[in-house]
């Protein structure tokens, strides 16, 4: 093959075709719908932001948490947390678990983002629950964004469920960010 048309028939450089190493949990893209992609398929690797993956299978764009990595020949991210003496839930942690969870468009955590608005440790039903909101009301990434929260605060010791509330009210804006984060994206001067 001539050297040009070998150029042309390749990815770019941020794309890579792998092979799963195991059944491997993700979710589509924008909707959020949780899928497996099963071990032994080949998945082309288009974004990797934030810890995060983006790959498309079968003709669909899905998303690859971090701590799921391996499955993808790539390094995962560990979340592990100290169980908490008390044998409850330890709002700090969940706090810190939320901060590992980045906005797919640019690598800022969400908490950095101000996106955040409000968490409640319901102690008795072992239950988070978490009031966001996005950058723009008509975000399609929103339903990912969610799951990607439900995923990481799920992995905090003793939480069983959470429940994830989109609010527009206070609108987002830029002012909601942190110095660092607003310094990161360019918008403070």
């Amino acid at each position: 093959m001539h050297a040009d048309a070998a150029k042309a028939l390749a990815l770019p450089s941020m794309q890579k075709i792998v092979s799963v190493t195991r059944n491997c949990p993700a979710r589509r893209v924008p909707s959020g719908q949780k899928e497996t992609i099963p071990a032994g398929e080949f998945v082309n690797i288009t974004q990797d932001l934030g810890g995060n993956y983006t790959v498309t299978w079968r003709g669909n764009m899905l998303r690859i948490d971090g701590t799921d990595a391996d499955a993808i020949g790539r390094k995962p991210i560990t979340l592990e947390f100290p169980e908490p003496s008390s044998g409850e839930i330890d709002e700090q942690q969940v706090w810190d678990a939320l901060e590992t969870v980045y906005d797919p468009e640019i690598p800022i955590n969400l908490v950095s983002l101000g996106l955040i608005y409000k968490v409640a440790v319901n102690a008795e039903a072992n239950r988070v629950d978490i009031d966001m909101t996005l950058t723009a009301p008509g975000c399609g990434m929103g339903p990912v964004l969610v799951g990607d929260v439900e995923y990481r605060v799920g992995m905090v010791p003793h939480v069983k469920d959470v429940k994830v509330n989109l609010v527009f009210d206070p609108p987002w804006s830029r002012d909601k960010m942190s110095e660092e984060a607003q310094l990161e994206a360019g918008l403070f001067f």
